[in-house]
């Protein structure tokens, strides 16, 4: 999916609003991004659904803590206790999570406006999410389908 998402043309977009300020980091924001359209889809989800969608993910991935490393776990713990997947739907949960891509990053200053710029041009993202996500769904679909022949 990645190599989908990077050469997608709404992606390429979605990353001018973000590049000037972190260049090659760029893409790390807009995956932010996106996963905040995403929470806030409400074709995809009911606020009950994307609750339901969060505690689901964190279920899985204490199922297989064994494939993930000791710093995802050690991140998991702190992502399920303040239920960040639930809250990327708030400005406030997305602020969280940018400042942390921006805390994790070795070569980015820690005060660079990057939430500032999602909330400026966050009709922008928005329709690249609006341009994107489709056709993500329906990429997912048909590799789905790949495996489900090759079984």
């Amino acid at each position: 999916m990645d190599t989908f998402t990077d050469s997608h043309p709404a992606i390429h977009e979605a990353k001018k609003v973000f590049s000037p300020l972190v260049r090659l980091y760029s893409g790390a924001f807009v995956d932010v991004s996106m996963d905040y359209f995403l929470a806030t889809d409400f074709s995809l989800n009911s606020l009950k659904g994307w609750k339901e969608h969060s505690l689901r993910v964190y279920r899985v991935l204490n199922e297989n803590e064994q494939f993930l490393s000791e710093n995802f776990k050690r991140m998991l713990t702190k992502m399920e206790h303040d239920d960040w997947l639930f809250n990327y739907r708030e400005d406030w949960g997305i602020k969280f999570s940018i400042q942390n891509v921006l805390n994790k990053a070795k070569y980015l200053d820690k005060d660079i406006p990057v939430f500032q710029a999602f909330l400026d041009n966050k009709k922008v993202l928005q329709k690249c999410y609006a341009d994107f996500f489709p056709d993500l769904l329906a990429h997912a679909k048909a590799e789905n389908a790949l495996l489900q022949l090759e079984k």
